[in-house]
């Protein structure tokens, strides 16, 4: 029968089972010990058993399966998620530190932000960082505390220790289909269609059936298993099945302001134009819908691998002793300004998915409207598992929003992009600032879909100046990182 942790009472009862099984089995117990055992599990305040973290993350899955219409009014398949979400607290605006895969990762396991490591890019020389060089790999702290490490699939993206994992399978691209591209606009991984592979040997099936047999194995000590998918990430490839979800007559497009980047200033509009061309290809080949349908639908195959992951969490005996979190690294562009995939600092690829399930902290249903950041996942992890945590973190402990998604809050979230680029994002509104002094405000409240640049308003010179303000300067960002070579 299913429990939850709810209080000190089952806490201790199954902090007693535990610590009677070491002891019986390591210490050989013989009639006296087993009586000072006995006392020392009556003993007051004894430390409860550290519990099992399940990690799970998803690349470049944006929050429309948050149900926000002015991100996307349309039909997404995506019920285990949803389920998931429901069973714990989703923080509705969760914040990336950089909406790029590497920058991203990085940030969050190493506890130390884009702008103080100089890691604005994926393929950068990460050993020239010294701050990175300083850091801990998150993990390190589970593994020196006794845990058993696992990781499947894509989790880290150019830093961090892999030799720590007790376990580990490394992400893999799958194979594209024999005649790719297969779409007109196809270029590169920016194409879609159905798969050849069977579902069974797609990678991400394959890092959730591994991850659901380090489920269902006995533990003897706590454990960490990280589950990383690829998907939604471009190329998207998947089943037919997922595609016949989503009939095309029925598929909803994003909306679009042809004219949404007249009223930015320059490096704003530089942003924009990356992947403008692109988009409007897409357009002129009339494959938008198209392009959609193949995002949903990849979508809900993402969303079926994280069910699975999640039913054997729930068949397991592991269940009411482990904090699930499932992220996603960043958001994603879908024509939106103009543009597609990330690497901007609007609101469809800095907002990500943050949920968690903290067995005795959290509540079903929970929902908090703080601005978090993905940063702050280092210190809630320690202070939830009681970890030792290095100093100078660059995030904030979610503890008290796990406890009460309405606690109060210092309610921001920065995102860098490049040493040029930087996001602040609050309740009301997002702030970005370049380099050169140039500009964008808007407010959210009033311009959900970040329309209108009021930045040139005299009636927000106030709010400019206070946003100014709240963003570190710019002499103060480590300077980007260098490329990687290429090998000859």
């Amino acid at each position: 029968m299913r429990k939850q942790l709810n209080g000190k009472v089952e806490g201790n009862q199954l902090h007693r089972m535990a610590v009677a099984r070491r002891l019986r089995r390591d210490m050989r117990l013989n009639g006296f010990n087993l009586v000072v055992a006995v006392l020392l599990l009556c003993a007051h305040g004894a430390r409860a058993e550290r519990p099992n973290v399940l990690f799970l993350a998803i690349d470049d899955l944006n929050t429309w399966l948050l149900g926000d219409p002015a991100r996307y009014a349309g039909k997404v398949v995506a019920p285990n998620i949803r389920r998931f979400a429901e069973s714990g607290v989703v923080f509705q605006r969760a914040y990336t530190a950089s909406p790029v895969c590497s920058p991203s990762r990085t940030a969050l396991f190493s506890g130390v932000a884009p702008w103080q490591s100089g890691l604005y890019q994926n393929g950068v020389q990460t050993e020239k960082s010294a701050a990175l060089a300083q850091a801990t790999f998150l993990p390190r702290l589970f593994k020196e505390a006794g845990y058993s490490l696992a990781s499947f699939g894509k989790i880290t993206h150019g830093w961090g220790d892999r030799q720590v994992w007790d376990v580990h399978q490394p992400h893999r691209r799958d194979p594209a289909p024999p005649n790719a591209p297969l779409t007109a606009s196809g270029r590169g991984e920016q194409d879609w269609g159905p798969t050849h592979l069977p579902e069974a040997k797609m990678g991400d099936t394959q890092y959730a059936e591994a991850a659901i047999r380090q489920l269902q194995q006995p533990h003897d000590r706590p454990f960490l298993i990280a589950c990383g998918l690829f998907h939604p990430h471009m190329p998207w490839y998947v089943p037919q099945k997922y595609f016949d979800l989503f009939p095309l007559e029925d598929v909803k497009l994003p909306k679009i302001l042809p004219t949404d980047l007249e009223d930015l200033p320059p490096l704003g509009r530089a942003v924009g134009e990356r992947k403008r061309k692109y988009v409007e290809t897409v357009i002129a080949n009339r494959e938008h819908r198209k392009a959609v349908q193949a995002y949903l639908a990849t979508t809900a195959y993402a969303d079926a691998q994280m069910g699975r992951v999640l039913d054997a969490l729930e068949k397991s005996p592991h269940r009411d002793n482990t904090i699930v979190i499932l992220i996603s690294d960043h958001g994603f562009h879908l024509g939106e300004k103009q543009h597609w995939q990330k690497s901007s600092l609007w609101e469809e690829a800095t907002h990500c998915l943050l949920m968690a399930r903290v067995p005795g902290v959290t509540r079903a249903g929970g929902k908090s409207k703080r601005c978090v950041s993905l940063q702050d996942l280092y210190p809630t992890l320690t202070e939830l598992c009681d970890l030792k945590a290095p100093p100078k973190l660059a995030g904030r402990s979610l503890v008290p929003l796990l406890k009460n998604p309405k606690a109060p809050w210092a309610s921001t979230a920065l995102t860098a992009y490049d040493d040029q680029y930087l996001s602040l994002r609050t309740e009301q509104f997002r702030y970005i600032r370049y380099r050169t002094d140039q500009e964008e405000l808007y407010d959210i409240a009033k311009d959900p879909r970040e329309w209108t640049n009021l930045a040139g308003d005299p009636q927000h010179a106030a709010t400019l100046r206070q946003l100014r303000a709240a963003v570190p300067p710019f002499d103060t960002m480590a300077k980007p990182l260098p490329r990687k070579q290429r090998r000859k």
